[in-house]
């Protein structure tokens, strides 16, 4: 009786033995509850512990060391924006030179010449920002 029983369980489960696979994530919730009770707890530490002491030129923005000379709210010059989104393009792009240097020799001829398309399309790139004057700050 116990073994049809544990045949009609088995049938019931397609993977057969649940147990199993619970024990096995279980490493990873426990982990997770850890990770989350350590990060709850420093947050507490530090909130209790902290001294607070508010005074305006603690609450005032911070700009590069300088004072905060107008308010925060007022148009920003739209250039400070391009070359920075420029600069992120140009530096992600860059990324993809590591992965190709270190699986050089088993791309031969092939990862070769297209390494070399990718930095002949990235000159293109860079001549038509110049041209178009996008790394002008005046």
């Amino acid at each position: 009786m116990k073994k049809i029983l544990n045949e009609n369980i088995n049938s019931f489960y397609p993977m057969g033995n649940t147990y199993y696979y619970y024990n096995e994530y279980s490493n990873f919730f426990f982990y997770f509850f850890v990770l989350l009770g350590v990060s709850f707890l420093i947050l507490a530490l530090c909130y209790i512990i902290t001294i607070k002491n508010p005074y305006n030129e603690k609450n005032s923005g911070y700009e590069c060391g300088f004072d905060p000379f107008s308010d925060a709210r007022e148009p920003f010059y739209v250039k400070f924006y391009l070359i920075s989104i420029l600069f992120i393009i140009f530096d992600v792009e860059v990324v993809f030179f590591f992965p190709w240097a270190i699986s050089f020799k088993q791309l031969f001829f092939f990862g070769y010449y297209i390494m070399y398309i990718f930095i002949i399309i990235l000159i293109i790139g860079f001549v038509y920002e110049w041209k178009k004057g996008s790394l002008d700050w005046d």
